[in-house]
């Protein structure tokens, strides 16, 4: 009976464990997307081709279905939303994310805010803001600007 017991209390543990896996990974998603719409919207401007590029690097990145990723997009405005700063989100990232993950995330906002064709000051500020919050160099940032310019076909 007392082994009954344990079996059902350990099988709970495992699905808590993997929900809040689970939760954490969500809750990744949302913080790497909201760095993405807040580059898109620093301009004034959310354009169709930085919509279409963010549903692309979501669908691609995170394995997501069209329908997925405008959930994810419209979650993440949510959050964004109701913020205060961007230090949650970089948080966030900080405390789950690799360098080289973190690098990643540099690239791919840089990609968002060369998808319009157009690259303003406020999204260099941005970019190098959200850099400095990552805790990635400058040279990373370059390197990350550069991969993304390529990527792009900017350079």
């Amino acid at each position: 009976m007392i082994n009954l017991i344990n079996i059902f209390f350990e099988k709970r543990r495992n699905k808590a464990t993997r929900d809040q896996t689970s939760d954490k990974y969500q809750n990744i998603r949302v913080a790497t997307c909201a760095l993405l719409l807040e580059i898109s919207y620093i301009d004034g401007e959310f354009s169709e081709s930085e919509r279409k590029s963010i549903i692309a690097i979501l669908k691609k990145d995170y394995e997501l279905s069209e329908d997925e990723a405008v959930q994810l997009i419209d979650a993440s405005t949510k959050e964004l939303k109701e913020s205060v700063d961007l230090w949650q989100f970089t948080n966030l990232i900080n405390q789950n994310y690799s360098l080289e993950e973190k690098k990643q995330v540099i690239e791919t906002v840089w990609k968002v805010a060369y998808s319009d064709g157009r690259f303003e000051k406020h999204e260099d500020y941005l970019v190098h803001k959200l850099a400095s919050l990552l805790r990635l160099s400058h040279k990373q940032l370059i390197e990350a600007k550069i991969r993304a310019k390529k990527m792009l076909n900017c350079v």
